[in-house]
Parts: C-alpha cells; structure tokens; sequence
C-alpha cells in the first residue's frame, strides 16, 4: 500500500476505532466494586459522564460505549446516578443499583503501639500526605485505551484481602483499601499495565509508594518498596520492572501493599485481573487472613494504614 495513503487511513481513525479493542471487567455493583454501566449513545467519540463533581471512566466495547463506575467501600445500598452530558443540550441520568457485600472482619493484635495509634506530630504528617495523594489519585489522564486488563504484579501470594474489616488491639479501624502481596524484600514488582508514572514518595503509613497512572482516573498504587526504579512522568509499559518488594512505612514485614482507584474509589484490584488472577492457595499455606491473628514476625506481614 502506498505510504501515503496508509497514513491517511490511520489518520482519519475515529476515536471509536482505537477504543474498539478494550475488554470490559465483569460488572460487581457492591461497595469497593465497578460497576459497568451501558450508555445510549452511539456517536463515534466517546461521551463524557459524571457520578456527581467526578468524572467516570467510558470505554468502547463490542460497538457500544459503557460507563466503568469505582464504588466506594462506604457506599450505602441503592441507587446511585450518572450524568451524561450532551453538548450543547441537558444532561441525561441513568441509574444503577449498588448492591450490599459483607467483607470478613480481622482481628489484629499489633506489638508496636505507634502503629495503632500514632503522635500528634506523626498524625499532622499523616494528613499532609493524604491529602497529597489524594490529589494524585483523583486526577484525570485522557486516554482512549486506559489500561484495565491487569496482569499480577509480583511473584508472591495474596496474603490479606480487599474490604476486611480490621480491628487493631481492640479497636476499630477503615476496611482494608487493598491487598497484600506476601513476598521477600527485594523481589521485583511489576506495572500491571501500560501506564503513566503519577507520584514517587515516601509516606508514614505507605513508606516508599509508586503511583501509576493507567488512565481515565484509572490508579494503581504499590505501598512498603524497597526500591523504586523508574520516576514520575516516565511512561511504562505492561510486565515493566518499577521497583521490589520490601518493608518501608508502616508494616511488620516485607509484602507489596497494592490499592487500585477508579474515579477516586478503592475497588478490589480484582476487578480487572480477569484471567490473569493468581489461583488461590489455602489458608493453612499462607499466611491469609484469619479472623484473628498476632504480627510479631515478618512471617505474618501485612500493611498497617489507617
């Protein structure tokens, strides 16, 4: 083909055709959930949707355009509502269902008292870097393929899950916003797909944390590495080394702590693992989260946040 009129024809690709390629995660209407929303519209550029002051994800798939909504952990059951907006005319609502989902509760009984209860000048820190990472997290990148097809980012078990209900020495604590991978400090983890790199840090609760930016208020964030090999800005590709595993912040032993936000939302980084998901591995194995459980040793390691 002559190489002018291949680039023409390349050119002249709507939006429609390059988004075209993209698989959608299975729907899971519940807090800490996606939901996948069809959207009546069929125009070839992508509309653009709101769940209140914040902008929602809008993939193509299979000739029609959906909604991927990040439902918060401490979204009540019912209806929640979209807006589409059309240019130059009102916006249109649709609504979705959030359904309920109990998460197991944790006991933990942590040895160190700072990591249940922190200072007054640890407390005022901790606040400076949330908000920052709320920030980072709560951005938008626009993109026409956000990387939502994730592959396991390092060579290790899930040793605490999404949504647990953690009480620490007795006391209440947030659900856990991610999950742990349990793994030696040192070994290599993984971006789980193409992204963008969004902040490098080193927080009190998070220690030394990688932000990538996947696209569309699409966020995985890596918590407690050893070593961060790549900086903010720099583009990455799916399978690229971004750092290693180890045990920085606020954790009793080496684990990759690993969150993913959709729209500002925690969701269960398994949403969007598919068949890349690790098979599980019994209890008795691992070190999986019991309903009770101990942290004296790096055997038992797992993320300590708010």
């Amino acid at each position: 083909m002559n190489k002018v009129l291949l680039l023409i024809l390349c050119l002249s690709l709507p939006l429609w055709a390059e988004a075209a390629p993209l698989t959608l995660p299975v729907s899971d209407a519940v807090p800490g959930g996606v939901a996948v929303v069809p959207l009546p519209t069929t125009g070839k550029h992508a509309p653009k949707v709101k769940l209140g002051e914040k902008r929602v994800m809008v993939i193509a798939h299979d000739g029609a355009w959906y909604a991927l909504v990040g439902i918060p952990l401490d979204a009540a059951p019912g209806d929640m509502t979209l807006d589409l907006l059309h240019a130059g005319a009102a916006s249109e609502q649709l609504k979705f269902s959030v359904t309920p989902k109990q998460y197991p509760e944790q006991d933990l009984t942590i040895k160190n008292p700072e990591m249940v209860n922190p200072t007054p000048a640890q407390l005022r820190r901790i606040d400076r870097e949330q908000q920052h990472l709320d920030k980072v997290v709560n951005g938008w990148r626009k993109t026409a393929a956000p990387g939502v097809d994730f592959t396991w980012p390092a060579k290790g078990p899930e040793t605490s899950g999404f949504g647990l209900h953690r009480v620490l020495n007795g006391e209440a604590r947030s659900p856990h916003s991610g999950i742990d991978i349990g793994a030696p400090t040192g070994t290599p983890v993984h971006a789980p797909a193409d992204a963008v790199v969004a902040d490098v840090g080193r927080y009190y609760f998070c220690g030394k944390t990688l932000t990538l930016d996947l696209g569309q208020g699409l966020y995985s964030v890596y918590c407690h590495l050893s070593k961060i090999v790549v900086r903010p800005g720099q583009r990455v590709k799916q399978g690229q080394l971004v750092g290693r595993i180890g045990a920085t912040g606020r954790t009793t032993g080496p684990n990759l702590h690993w969150t993913v936000r959709l729209n500002g939302a925690a969701v269960d980084p398994g949403v969007f693992l598919g068949p890349h998901a690790p098979t599980p591995i019994p209890a008795a194995s691992t070190h999986a989260a019991p309903a009770a459980l101990t942290v004296a040793s790096p055997a038992a390691a797992t993320s300590v946040h708010r």
